[in-house]
């Protein structure tokens, strides 16, 4: 009833910001389950969701390894935003279907568990649907966390409400967490600790294309970079970030000549938003999409998706975003996996125990202001970001297992009567 109640409040304003806003499709007849996945009736099947674009991200490596071990087994995909629909449907070639999932009412996730079948339900870090576990708890052979985390705040929220969390907790038959600090957040909850594995973090585990050197080169070439320029990538930045990156980037110039900024934004939906405020500092401006070969540019605005890995590897340095403001921090493994100098700001709760091992060894650094950025982006010491770069890349793979750990979890249940 109370969900009904706020899905009543809420849709107006979820219309009005997706629809008028954004311009972005609702896909409703999708997620209300008048469009279902296709039916198939050979093979067990799995059905993993995830949230958003990071989480999709995450369990990539996964998914081509279940795929590699056992062909026959079906994987349904399912996600909650638009931008992770479409990196889900560009990204996970290995997935049989993907769609989005169903709102949480009992009888719309049914439909979809009668159409799936799904002999076992995954669901990624934190997605703790009521009706949706409830109803996988019944229908499924057993209920998988993979990637678990529990942040600080959702924890005091979890324990303040334990007899309702429990509720839901105890659908999940086993909770593979990234960390003991999330196990014992968990475990402290009420969850049986039976139930509760550690087995690492996905996100550490990055699999991303190789570039070599002429790769690299004819990607700056047709952007319009030339050998005498030093690139930063701002990636996954935020509102608010934006502003204070480009006041470092101005300041930065004044000193050391040749730099150039590219800008990701978190959603690209912000580009337009993002190119006045580099207007507004006097800055020649091009989105990526309307890049043309000679044309000069001071900031390259990357407005599509899934090309942000590929832009780190032609970094000279790279600055995090979602850290700057108390976001939590977006994923810092990409350009350490291109062994790139990392800078970051001080907001990494979404990360915090692989951010204090990176900042504890020096792999990243953080800076909490204007003056320390554009120190930062004056690169005055380039062989030691170089060395920075290469020791974010040692520890990086000194992360691995997780990938091994949680498929091996994954295969016992499948194969368990």
């Amino acid at each position: 009833m109370l969900l009904f109640l706020s899905f009543l409040l809420y849709a107006p304003v979820y219309f009005f910001r997706m629809k008028v806003w954004r311009g972005e499709r609702l896909y409703l007849s999708e997620r209300l389950g008048f469009r279902l996945p296709p039916r198939e009736v050979t093979g067990p099947t799995l059905w993993i969701h995830a949230v958003s674009v990071g989480e999709v991200l995450s369990l990539r490596n996964l998914l081509a390894q279940v795929k590699k071990r056992h062909p026959s087994w079906r994987i349904c995909f399912s996600t909650l935003t638009n931008t992770g629909y479409l990196m889900a449907r560009e990204k996970l070639a290995m997935a049989d279907s993907v769609f989005f999932v169903p709102l949480d009412f009992a009888f719309i996730v049914r439909r979809f568990f009668r159409v799936l079948n799904p002999r076992l339900f995954l669901l990624a870090e934190s997605e703790f649907w009521p009706n949706l576990l409830r109803i996988a708890g019944k229908k499924c052979h057993a209920v998988l966390l993979l990637n678990g985390r529990m942040s600080l705040g959702s924890f005091k929220a979890y324990r303040r409400l334990r007899p309702i969390s429990l509720r839901v907790l105890d659908n999940i038959d086993l909770f593979l967490v990234q960390t003991e600090q999330d196990r014992g957040r968990i475990e402290d909850i009420g969850v049986d600790p039976k139930r509760l594995k550690v087995a690492g973090n996905l996100k550490a585990e990055v699999s991303l294309p190789s570039f070599n050197q002429g790769e690299i080169q004819a990607f700056k070439t047709g952007l319009g970079i030339s050998e005498s320029k030093k690139v930063i990538v701002a990636g996954s930045t935020h509102r608010g970030e934006e502003v204070l990156i480009l006041e470092a980037f101005c300041l930065a110039r004044k000193e050391k000549e040749g730099l150039l900024l590219i800008i990701a934004p978190r959603h690209p939906d912000r580009t337009g938003e993002v190119e006045k405020i580099c207007l507004n500092f006097g800055l020649s401006v091009m989105r990526k999409t309307r890049a043309v070969c000679g044309q000069p540019w001071d900031v390259l605005i990357l407005d599509t998706i899934g090309e942000l890995a590929r832009f780190y590897a032609l970094a000279d340095l790279t600055f995090v975003g979602g850290s700057l403001v108390p976001h939590g921090g977006q994923n810092f493994m990409e350009p350490a996996f291109y062994e790139k100098p990392v800078f970051c700001g001080p907001h990494l709760e979404n990360f915090a125990v692989l951010a204090d091992a990176f900042i504890c060894s020096g792999a990243i650094r953080v800076v909490s202001g204007t003056d320390e950025m554009a120190e930062a982006f004056r690169m005055k010491d380039e062989p030691a970001l170089q060395e920075m770069g290469r020791g974010a890349k040692i520890l990086l793979d000194s992360f691995q297992g997780a990938t091994e750990r949680t498929l091996q979890a994954i295969e016992t249940l499948m194969v368990e009567d």
